[in-house]
């Protein structure tokens, strides 16, 4: 017996094989989730992603994943997304947050056509410049 998921699922290959949308395309979540990661960089007051033990292991291995600390559920043409961040100290973390959820879905939907649903995010951490990242900072911006 089938469930009602997969009726519908079967509905819709028949549909594909007998229409003329025969054609299709399909995004992979983790070129979602890449898309995603280049939007979180353009977000003031979020230092970065936080992915874990692993994630952390493979950056000291040299290799950086720029979806680290991203989740993508991709439901047909929906999409919703769980970020893991770290904030800067300072900032505000309700806009930060506010200011990130807007970047990624604007960023994701213009890209990939498809409807971000919802965007998530869990701080899971405050970034605390060393001094010599400080002077760095204030270097870099005047």
């Amino acid at each position: 017996m089938m469930t009602a998921a997969e009726k519908k699922q079967a509905e819709a290959a028949l549909k594909n094989i007998d229409g003329a949308d025969a054609d299709s395309v399909r995004i992979s979540p983790d070129v979602i989730g890449i898309i995603a990661g280049i939007a979180i960089g353009e977000v003031k007051g979020i230092a970065g992603m936080s992915g874990g033990i692993v994630g952390g292991i493979a950056e000291k291995l040299g290799r950086k994943d720029i979806a680290k600390g991203i989740k993508v559920h991709l439901d047909e043409d929906k999409v919703r997304i769980d970020l893991n961040v770290i904030v800067d100290y300072g900032a505000r973390i309700m806009d930060a947050a506010t200011a990130l959820k807007q970047e990624v879905r604007s960023t994701v939907e213009k890209i990939t056509g498809l409807q971000v649903v919802s965007v998530n995010i869990n701080v899971q951490g405050i970034h605390i410049p060393r001094e010599g990242e400080e002077k760095a900072e204030k270097e870099g911006d005047q």
